[in-house]
């Protein structure tokens, strides 16, 4: 009984029941929690020391890295059966799942042999071996020639869509969650040419921008590693302009079930009436999408906000 009465008041405080809850979703590092909880390191190795000592979490040590996930088999039960009284829609922890999501899709994209080998020449695409060339040439062709309007694009990881689309617009801001990414991106958009671009650490389900502020909003290979797809669509429509564009470019729905682990992947690519769904539940009307063929879907879904202007990306044509 001793021991039932330690585990319990171990898991009776908000933090250690957050841990035990991402601990669920399989193992983390003690700076990938400090990453999803916002605390600091020494506050959450307590607790975690309190939830290894009574036995709700197990602590395996790899090389440098210290792991921590729910113990399997019986021992496990009480941690478990503790988490599956947690309720799915209290909003700490939905917005926990979501940070959860972006550090596990930056750990894969880390770890990739891809990523290792080009650092900031790394993207998604490239890794995938997608004809990333052909969709950067649709992606021009959406622009104007001269240069118009604001551009947000959301999870940029190492800028090449504000490279790409810099001569195109006369403001770009990149977004992303990883401080890593954030560096790369810096240093590829360093030069003379990217004055007027930059880069900064955000959460793309809570954007610390105005509402309206932007002409067009890219998420570019992001949708697929997104816990809350939909919502992440809604926080891009915030930030849109009236008659602004919304640009997602993402995978066709495929079969290569390997990526869910390989590449983190949440979602096996999206059929076009689900992102039509996602574009009308944020007020946004969807166009034809842009098929580029290749071993993997890809496509181009362009979106409208509120036709209260002259989308910039009409004016291209």
């Amino acid at each position: 009984m001793d021991h039932l009465l330690a585990s319990l008041r171990a898991a009776a405080e908000p933090t250690r029941l957050r841990l035990l809850a991402l601990a669920a979703r399989g193992a983390f590092c003690v700076m990938e929690f400090t990453e999803i909880l916002g605390q600091s390191q020494p506050r959450l190795s307590r607790h975690l020391k309190l939830l290894c000592d009574c036995g709700l979490l197990d602590r395996v040590r790899e090389g440098a890295n210290v792991w921590f996930a729910l113990p399997t088999g019986d021992d496990g039960a009480l941690a478990r059966e503790l988490v599956a009284r947690l309720p799915g829609n209290d909003p700490v922890l939905e917005a926990d799942r979501r940070q959860a999501a972006r550090v596990l899709a930056e750990r894969a994209r880390i770890a990739s042999e891809s990523f290792r080998q080009k650092g900031a020449d790394w993207d998604e695409m490239r890794a995938l071996e997608l004809p990333a060339r052909a969709v950067e040439d649709a992606l021009l062709a959406l622009f104007p020639p001269r240069p118009e309007g604001r551009l947000l694009d959301i999870g940029t990881g190492t800028g090449r869509v504000l490279e790409l689309l810099a001569p195109r617009v006369r403001q770009a801001l990149g977004v992303d969650a990883s401080k890593a990414m954030l560096a790369l991106a810096r240093s590829r958009l360093s030069g003379p040419d990217f004055a007027h671009c930059a880069v900064r650490l955000a959460d793309m389900y809570r954007l610390p921008l105005a509402e309206g502020s932007f002409d067009v909003v890219v998420l570019q290979m992001v949708l697929h590693h997104a816990e809350d797809p939909a919502g992440a669509v809604q926080e891009a429509t915030r930030v849109l302009a009236p008659g602004g564009r919304l640009l997602v470019i993402d995978l066709a729905p495929h079969d290569r079930r390997d990526l869910t682990g390989k590449l983190a992947h949440r979602w096996a690519g999206f059929a076009d009436d689900a992102m039509n769904a996602m574009f009308l539940a944020a007020g946004l009307r969807g166009g034809e999408a842009v098929v580029i063929p290749g071993p993997l879907p890809v496509r181009i879904w362009p979106a409208t906000h509120v036709a209260a202007a002259t989308p910039l990306l009409e004016r291209a044509h």
